[in-house]
């Protein structure tokens, strides 16, 4: 298993790790990483991968090996030489795009708040995100659904993590907003994301301390995907 660093600190950009394993494609695992992995609409991490020696190994991406959801590996650049198995590395996020992977992630969140429809699916880029909703109508007045997310991004809500049991999370499946994605289960506990008193979700991902941290939000185009789905895109407005 790879400890996921991450989980308990999100703005942890570097560590000290010992390679594990070379999968047969070339990806690396490690011990430990600061790097999450492509999953629940989130894409994986990248940066590089310093060696004692003085190299360094640029990681295009980190993914789940074949839906394991405990490994994580890290995906180099093609042509990239690899370390070897129980060789002592550092890894260093690309902070930059990391963070606003952050900010985007935890304006999604309040997106479902602003619009509390069934979520059918979505998508977290460093420039922009969106959620697909189960919506048959769009709202008559999307200036004041803008608003409603620029508020709560002043108010400064914290933004915290609690773990809940799997038995929790079955009793509880409101707190599920995704209609097509669940919550993994099977490992004993489920992450929660809280925001403040306004939402608490089920989440593995990234996310900011504070509602602050986002920044202006502007929604952006609003396209119809079928009878009951619409996509409402949301952008950084700086």
């Amino acid at each position: 298993m790879t400890q996921f660093l991450f989980r308990d600190d999100s703005y942890l950009r570097s560590t000290a790790a010992t390679v594990t394993a070379i999968t047969p494609e070339g990806g690396i695992v490690l011990d430990r990483t600061v790097f999450y992995a492509t999953s629940g609409g989130q894409p994986g991490d990248s940066g590089t991968l310093q060696r004692a020696e003085g190299s360094a190994i640029s990681i295009a991406t980190a993914v789940h090996p074949d839906g394991d959801k405990t490994q994580i590996v890290h995906v180099p650049e093609a042509g990239a030489a690899l370390p070897e198995v129980g060789e002592e590395v550092v890894l260093e996020l690309d902070w930059e795009r990391r963070y606003r992977l952050m900010r985007m992630h935890s304006a999604l969140h309040l997106l479902s708040v602003a619009l509390p429809f069934p979520v059918t699916g979505g998508s977290i880029g460093a420039d922009k995100g969106r959620l697909d909703f189960q919506m048959p109508e769009v709202p008559g007045d999307m200036a004041a659904v803008e608003a409603a997310l620029n508020a709560m991004v002043e108010a400064a809500h914290p933004i915290s993590q609690e773990w809940i049991s799997d038995a929790e999370m079955e009793a509880n499946p409101e707190l599920i907003k995704t209609m097509n994605v669940k919550p993994p289960t099977g490992q004993g506990r489920v992450r929660l994301i809280r925001i403040g008193s306004i939402d608490l979700q089920p989440c593995g991902g990234t996310h900011v301390a504070n509602t602050s941290e986002i920044g202006k939000l502007a929604i952006g185009k609003i396209e119809n995907k079928g009878k009951q789905n619409r996509r409402v895109n949301l952008l950084f407005a700086d």
